[in-house]
């Protein structure tokens, strides 16, 4: 598909929570009609869409049903199963695609992604059992977070740990899935960039904004961010080499 969505037409969206919510305010604001398909009732973005669809994303039926009558599909959250996402493109193209969708859903893909690509990361590695502990230890020192791979937002699912000792008690209370063992990063200040690609290649990169958490959720967003102007450019140029990689 290479011709422009225009105003009017619908576009679809997986998942109904806030980021959902505003996607759809502002789409609508342009003049496009949202549906969204989400298993929640009353979701936030259901409460501003045109059409709500309210069922399982396993529900493939109501999937295919939900994008058979959209011109594009898109989700708010990286864990929409794969086959929810395959469901839906054979009705209409999913953006973005099912190759970025699985490196996002899993932390030692996603950094191992971002690595491929030259981007700094911290050291990481990879616990899928109590065996891999001394050489994920050697690997990346203490202090450190250990992360649930998957399915971890907002605090969930990570546990700062200091010692052999806090990291396998710490493995345990997560269920001893797969993890990934990152090194603590002493950091000023935490900024996010917003960029999209074009099927054509042509990429935008908005500016940055400052984030503020409070208890591990964002609580206050600054724009623009008051940021040195080298340190803008390093996060506006990271961001187009993860669009064009």
């Amino acid at each position: 598909m290479t011709d422009p969505i225009l105003p009017g037409a619908t576009i679809g969206m997986l998942g109904g929570g806030q980021l959902g919510r505003m996607f759809a305010l502002a789409a609508k604001a342009m003049g496009y009609r949202v549906a969204v398909l989400v298993p929640e009732h009353d979701s936030p973005t259901a409460q501003v869409a045109d059409v709500a669809h309210e069922a399982s994303y396993d529900d493939v039926d109501a999937v295919e049903r939900f994008a058979s009558d959209v011109s594009v599909v898109t989700y708010e959250f990286e864990n929409v199963p794969s086959a929810t996402v395959e469901a839906a493109e054979r009705h209409a193209p999913v953006r973005p695609g099912k190759a970025l969708l699985h490196a996002v859903q899993e932390r030692s893909r996603e950094k191992q992604a971002l690595a491929d690509l030259g981007l700094p990361v911290a050291p990481f590695a990879v616990i899928d059992s109590v065996e891999d502990l001394g050489a994920a230890t050697d690997a990346v020192g203490f202090p450190s977070i250990l992360k649930t791979a998957a399915w971890g937002y907002d605090g969930k699912g990570q546990r700062r740990v200091a010692s052999v000792e806090e990291l396998k008690a710490a493995f345990e209370e997560l269920g001893s899935v797969r993890t990934v063992l990152e090194r603590e990063v002493s950091f000023v200040a935490e900024a996010s960039v917003i960029g999209a690609r074009g099927l054509d290649g042509d990429v935008a990169v908005y500016e940055p904004f400052l984030n503020h958490h409070a208890d591990h959720i964002l609580d206050v967003t600054v724009v623009p961010a008051p940021l040195r102007a080298t340190t803008i450019v390093q996060a506006e140029d990271a961001v187009r080499t993860i669009l064009e990689g």
